[in-house]
């Protein structure tokens, strides 16, 4: 069995929920507290075991690629100055075996792998996708690459949602519980009213393909918008071959819409050792403050 040592990062686009600042600026340099929500995501890969990363980027992305470089003029000021602690962080993005490949037309999630099969080959690989921030005792990533050391197939993470939240996700319907937390999956339905979802395990932003997703994709025709679907794909695959989904149990943060973005930031704010007593002093002022109508 091959070892799962590349990843994708789909990051070409818009970022439209998040204007007028995503004009100039990626979506995917926006802080938490103060790293780009990309160097976590590119820190879990790492963690994971990932050894070549592939970000698939779009026009007005070079912000990324420039996080990702080395900065020798800030590094050797930092230096000079003694202020290691800021030179360890600076450097801590440098050490990243990125690869940028950019996707010329915003056609969809599925559009942006296959921009990437070169890069992979014929490996097993994973797919990050920057909008899902996971926490866990276990990288999410190392959890589907021991599933897939299990199984040998593909592996989508997904997590239990509030029922009535089913229409915002593309959903599984299992076919049996293989073993804890481990489901061989029927089909995919994507976005389904909450009456008629088959379950409420939604796909979260992490997949463990088989390079045999490139084929599928290529048979799979675009759809609305000019789009092509991951998910379509995936579906496809699973007439061939076995794709499992693990169930991940751990913290999901939603980073892909304004309120997920700030409540995140107020989250890591309050562990961050230069700003998590002065945050937890102001966040609990302003609940008194709401509770008294001040607010």
């Amino acid at each position: 069995m091959q070892k799962v040592r590349k990843a994708i990062i789909p990051a070409a686009g818009y970022g439209t929920r998040f204007l007028p600042e995503t004009k100039a600026i990626a979506k995917e340099m926006l802080p938490i507290v103060d790293k780009p929500t990309i160097q976590f995501i590119v820190e879990e890969a790492h963690k994971a075991g990932i050894e070549e990363i592939c970000v698939v980027t779009g026009r007005g992305k070079r912000s990324i690629e420039d996080h990702f470089d080395s900065a020798p003029e800030l590094e050797a000021d930092l230096a000079n100055k003694g202020k290691d602690a800021m030179l360890e962080a600076v450097q801590s993005s440098n050490d990243s075996n990125l690869y940028f490949i950019r996707q010329n037309h915003m056609r969809g999630l599925g559009d942006a792998v296959l921009t990437a099969k070169d890069f992979i080959g014929d490996e097993p690989f994973v797919v990050l996708l920057g909008d899902d921030l996971m926490e866990d005792q276990v990288p999410l990533t190392k959890q589907l690459i021991d599933r897939y050391n299990e199984t040998g197939e593909s592996t989508l993470a997904v997590m239990r949602v509030p029922h009535e939240e089913t229409n915002k996700y593309g959903v599984i319907n299992p076919a049996q519980e293989v073993s804890d937390g481990l489901f061989e999956v029927k089909n995919f339905v994507e976005k389904p009213k909450p009456e008629d979802a088959p379950s409420n395990l939604a796909i979260i932003g992490r997949y463990l393909l088989t390079p045999q997703i490139f084929d599928a994709l290529e048979q799979t025709p675009y759809g609305k918008g000019n789009e092509l679907q991951l998910t379509d794909a995936i579906d496809l695959l699973n007439k061939t071959q076995h794709v499992y989904a693990h169930e991940f149990k751990g913290d999901r943060f939603d980073v892909g819409y304004k309120f997920g973005l700030i409540r995140t930031n107020i989250e890591f704010g309050l562990r961050h050792p230069d700003v998590k007593d002065e945050l937890r002093d102001y966040v609990l002022q302003l609940a008194e403050d709401i509770k008294a109508n001040k607010r």
